[in-house]
């Protein structure tokens, strides 16, 4: 099949639009389609040209949020992954990883991005109900001694003393429902 746009070179990207339960499709070469948006996905998310690839490389060669993505490295010392050969330029460009050993080959670049997409590097699952109440206790103590940390920081005595009583409040909490958890 050839290229509907110019003709001349094979097909290689096929975009389905479906709209109203009408359908639509074009078939381009990858020159066309970079031409047309690097393949994009015509009106995805009510923009025209949405792009994934496009998204993920101004996600990374941007500063918001005051994250500070790492260097490129030079040209000729580019790493790779020593399972599947992937460079984090490749990742870039076409927004997939090689295979699982590329997250840890290219954690340094990888970690500001998650932190400034996802707020955070660590992930923060939903929890079974029934465990669930133990567990937003801890994670809300968590979070209650970052901020008396902050507060101590800032001089803020008063809001200190609130925060650790609430602290304390709450360990006693997850300490009577973790002795319930054993009984069940």
């Amino acid at each position: 099949m050839l290229c509907e746009n110019c003709g001349q070179r094979p097909a290689t990207v096929h975009i389905v639009k479906q709209v109203n339960n009408q359908r639509e499709e074009r078939h381009l070469c990858d020159q066309c389609a970079r031409e047309h948006g690097q393949g994009a996905v015509e009106g995805a998310f009510g923009f025209p040209n949405f792009s994934l690839q496009q998204l993920l490389s101004s996600l990374l060669e941007s500063d918001t949020w005051g994250v500070v993505t790492p260097s490129p490295r030079p040209t000729g010392s580019e790493s790779r992954c020593p399972s599947c050969g992937m460079t984090f330029r490749r990742f870039k460009e076409h927004g997939f990883m090689g295979c699982g050993q590329c997250y840890d080959t290219f954690d340094g670049e990888l970690t500001p991005l998650l932190r400034r997409v996802q707020g955070s590097d660590q992930h923060q699952g939903k929890a079974p109900k029934r465990t669930g109440g133990v567990l937003r206790l801890r994670k809300e103590l968590v979070q209650l001694k970052n901020d008396l940390q902050r507060a101590v920081a800032h001089e803020e005595f008063e809001k200190a003393a609130q925060i650790r009583d609430r602290i304390k409040e709450l360990e006693q909490r997850v300490k009577a429902g973790g002795e319930a958890n054993a009984v069940e």
